[in-house]
């Protein structure tokens, strides 16, 4: 009797322990590997709210990210990105980022620091990925409604 409560127990704590963060579960490869190579963002948009403003990332509104450009790569979930439109200011970082067993991409923004020391991240679903083209799709509250943003990505070369 003592056994099965002591095994029952124990499950418990196990159980209580596992975690469902975004980051924690396993990777989904063949997705990763799909978008590995040089991207270019071809349109931002909200689908049934065009008139809201965006800060996309916590670094531009988000029409400065259409012309973006993005490089992924997948043996080591690094990359970098570039906003590059005229009418905004040039900005390029290195990033960090994998996409887990849930479509969800997780994305560290790196500014010169190590992703060991950076607590923070975004994260976004991937939808409609082929050979060319993926949308990241992140959710943002507008007057207590979530509201889609969606990155439309277009393979370059």
């Amino acid at each position: 009797m003592k056994k099965i409560i002591l095994i029952s127990l124990l499950s418990v704590l196990v159980l209580s322990c596992k975690s469902n963060s975004a980051t924690s579960t396993k990777r989904d490869l063949n997705s990763q590997v799909a978008i590995k190579g040089n991207w270019q963002i071809s349109a931002v948009t909200y689908p049934g709210s065009d008139v809201i403003k965006v800060t996309s990332f916590d670094l531009a509104d988000s029409k400065c990210f259409i012309g973006s450009t993005w490089k992924f790569i997948s043996n080591n979930n690094k990359g970098n990105f570039a906003l590059n439109s005229p009418k905004c200011t040039a900005y390029s970082t290195p990033i960090t980022w994998f996409i887990n067993n849930e479509g969800q991409f997780v994305l560290k923004i790196l500014d010169e620091a190590k992703a060991k020391t950076i607590k923070t991240g975004y994260v976004l679903t991937v939808a409609n990925q082929t050979e060319n083209s993926f949308q990241l799709i992140d959710k943002i509250n507008v007057a207590g409604k979530l509201t889609d943003v969606v990155y439309q990505f277009e393979r370059l070369n």
